[in-house]
């Protein structure tokens, strides 16, 4: 998969995910099951026992068949019988490998971002405290996601690796854990709600054994996500809004059940394609958008463009469109890490109320008079 392709998928993703159901039938293990942990996500559950805990995780991949069930194991804990099968994992753990950026916010907002000792593609990280760990030779480059570096990996041995997948084929992985190291996967990217998103600190809370500190950092995400949809409830005029642009000869944009869909919504936006079914991303000609979005009063682009001139120089016809001539044009392409890597692709999944804010202060800056947005800026 080429590297801007991958970004692409990122973005529409980033505004699109998959509906799940929690399935707790294979991990009944007592008469009473404890109340599940969590709230928004759908991805995955937690349910606490005596001495340790059971984590299903559910559709890490779209459409995914199978269910992952991991046990995490207390010094003390005596984990049953019937729960020997699967994968158990002692915690707390002390250092990791994760596969994903979208992970390293929360081992930074859970304060132990110096257990991470392996990364695939080091240059994607943005974050400031993993770059200096990075700079210090504390993390190990491992490669691509699909092609890692298992020799580099079973020398680190770290207590975990936590994988991703889109689709049911990773042999790296399935190597790694016939190696004897321990794999969890995380679907945090196939969330359909950005606080079922953000949700996911919980994941790596029970890995840590910080799960207060996990469920005190979701809960200030939560208030002030709430907050900001209940200051754009305020508004009694909502402008038109034109999302995505063009790659290679289609335009991606997200459909009206997705994750950017329902943050536009949110932040007293109209999005053009609102009502049509699905989370995932439609793919449109450019006459089709043109005709429907021409007059369209703001777009919110794919981050492929950091300036109105690169756009134009990718496709005359942009400016074409009123939000173009009316420079109404927003993007996160120019918020990076010191390598390059594009911090709206690490933090925002982690961070909806940040992302619903920017929004806000698009579409409506008198509703955030002295606020100064994070992701997006008006491009020029």
């Amino acid at each position: 998969m080429k590297i801007f392709t991958l970004k692409i998928v990122l973005f529409t993703t980033l505004f699109s995910a998959f509906s799940c159901k929690n399935n707790n039938a294979e991990i009944i293990t007592n008469s009473e099951i404890p109340e599940n942990q969590v709230q928004y996500a759908n991805g995955f559950s937690i349910y606490k026992y005596d001495g340790y805990t059971v984590l299903n995780v559910v559709n890490p991949w779209p459409n995914a068949t199978k269910q992952y069930t991991y046990i995490l194991k207390e010094k003390k804990g005596i984990v049953p019988d019937s729960l020997q099968q699967y994968t158990t994992i002692s915690v707390p753990i002390k250092n990791i490998v994760v596969t994903s950026t979208t992970h390293i916010p929360s081992l930074e907002m859970l304060e132990v971002e110096n257990s991470l000792v392996g990364f695939p593609h080091l240059d994607y990280i943005s974050s400031e405290k993993v770059r200096n760990r990075i700079d210090a030779g504390k993390v190990k480059e491992l490669g691509q996601n699909q092609d890692l570096n298992t020799e580099v990996i079973i020398d680190l041995n770290p207590d975990v690796i936590i994988g991703y997948g889109i689709d049911n084929k990773n042999p790296t992985l399935d190597n790694l854990e016939k190696s004897g190291l321990k794999v969890m996967l995380n679907g945090d990217w196939n969330e359909q709600t950005p606080l079922g998103k953000a949700e996911w600190i919980k994941f790596f809370g029970v890995l840590y054994g910080k799960e207060k500190k996990a469920d005190a950092v979701f809960a200030n995400i939560e208030k002030e996500y709430k907050n900001t949809v209940a200051l754009a409830q305020k508004v009694k005029i909502k402008p038109t809004v034109l999302a995505g642009d063009i790659f290679e000869g289609t335009w991606y944009m997200p459909k009206g059940s997705s994750w950017g869909s329902q943050l536009i919504k949110e932040a007293g936006g109209a999005y053009l394609w609102e009502e049509t079914d699905g989370t995932g991303s439609l793919a449109l000609s450019f006459e089709v958008v043109f005709e429907k979005a021409k007059e369209a009063d703001y777009w919110i682009t794919s981050g492929q463009y950091s300036s109105l001139k690169e756009m134009q120089k990718a496709n005359p016809h942009y400016n074409q469109f009123s939000a173009f001539k009316n420079k109404k044009v927003y993007s996160f392409s120019n918020k990076k890490g010191k390598t390059g890597g594009n911090l709206y692709y690490e933090l925002a999944p982690n961070r909806p109320d940040l992302v619903l804010k920017d929004l806000v202060w698009v579409f409506h800056p008198e509703l955030l008079p002295n606020y100064k947005p994070y992701f997006f800026e008006q491009i020029q």
